[in-house]
């Protein structure tokens, strides 16, 4: 039997054979896309036995989290360990808010299957540039228009993008993390006016309206794809009253629309797509009202397929802020799992990252 040298073998009765009692793998599987276990000519399903009685299960509940991680194994099984265990940490809230948002996105038209390749494409186009960043040192593009193109004005990828990102927000422990951080730190008392720069898939949006009371919330993103989702994200959840909030479609440094003073600003992952995040910053600065409350959340060595600014540490952050007029009142660090955040830099593996300014 002729064997590859990393243990897939063709012969009689098997095709394409994964050597899974050596656990070896071939290129394909280590991609996540080998699904060729043992499959005999006798038509035997080519899945593991325990996804095949998960999905028997899954198909007999209504729980779409459980649904749409046994749709992502099945196309994705390398993402299976990291999803078991994300499950596992996730609160009993969290898994309700997600069930009800993968509602929403089925009653949307974009149903869990569609939801699962969203998953996929984010996870596989990361993976991609992270290979790229650790053998070049930088990310692949550094211009805006290098990428608005293929991601921010091409509706089917945004959209995907988008539902795909909403996802890690649960199933990523650093995204998870950032979130949770985000519904500690927002004032619960605070009045007045609030703007969010890139809203993009809405979750922290619609999180500020559900835990806040500002009287208004503006939202601004270079998408029209982003906000048509947030504007349906927001129309479908209890805040139907669209006198509240407004989103428009432009660039946050050119739209004179925005006039301050604002209560709380919000940008959250945006730095890394733009040229000069400086410029957004002191942006921001120029609109907070003196002591207001401003969350900035970015990544520190996190290629991306829209990833355009690189920062190598998190004290280059924090320097940026403080040059463009912001003080740091509190952070959140999410380092790479096992290690440390100094060993993290050193290593440049990603790093996300969360400050609570003001100004």
């Amino acid at each position: 039997m002729d064997r590859c040298r990393r243990g897939c073998s063709r012969g009689d009765e098997a095709r394409y054979v994964c050597n899974s009692r050596t656990e070896q793998r071939c290129l394909r599987q280590r991609s996540g896309f080998c699904r060729r276990r043992w499959q005999s000519r006798s038509g035997r399903s080519n899945q593991p036995t325990s996804l095949r009685l998960r999905k028997r299960m899954v198909a007999n509940t209504n729980d779409l989290v459980d649904e749409l991680v046994v749709r992502i194994e099945a196309s994705n099984p390398m993402q299976r360990t990291m999803l078991q265990s994300s499950l596992a940490g996730l609160r009993t809230d969290e898994r309700k808010r997600l069930h009800r948002y993968l509602e929403y996105c089925e009653d949307s038209g974009f149903d869990i299957d569609q939801l699962a390749e969203a998953y996929n494409t984010i996870t596989l186009d990361t993976l991609r540039e992270q290979v790229y960043f650790q053998r070049n040192g930088r990310y692949r593009y550094s211009r805006f228009d290098e990428v608005a193109g293929h991601v921010y004005h091409n509706p089917l990828y945004m959209r995907k993008y988008m539902y795909g990102l909403a996802i890690t927000a649960y199933f990523w422990a650093n995204h998870r993390e950032i979130y949770r951080y985000f519904e500690m730190v927002i004032p619960r008392r605070q009045g007045g006016r609030y703007l969010e720069v890139g809203p993009g898939h809405g979750l922290f949006f619609l999180q500020a309206m559900a835990l806040s009371r500002y009287e208004s919330y503006e939202g601004i993103d270079i998408s029209e794809t982003s906000l048509e989702m947030t504007r349906s994200l927001l129309s479908r959840q209890e805040h139907r009253d669209s006198n509240r909030w407004v989103l428009q479609c432009g660039d946050f440094l050119a739209a004179n629309e925005l006039v301050g003073p604002y209560d709380a600003v919000v940008i959250g992952e945006v730095l890394e797509h733009v040229e000069r995040p400086d410029l957004f910053l002191m942006r921001i600065q120029s609109l907070i009202r003196p002591g207001g409350f401003v969350f900035v959340t970015t990544a520190v060595n996190a290629p991306a397929v829209d990833h355009i600014y690189l920062f190598r540490t998190v004290a280059e952050v924090e320097h940026m802020a403080i040059t463009c007029g912001l003080n740091v009142v509190d952070k959140l660090v999410t380092g790479y799992p096992g290690c440390s955040i100094q060993e993290t830099e050193q290593r440049r593996l990603p790093i996300n990252l969360a400050l609570v300014l003001s100004a």
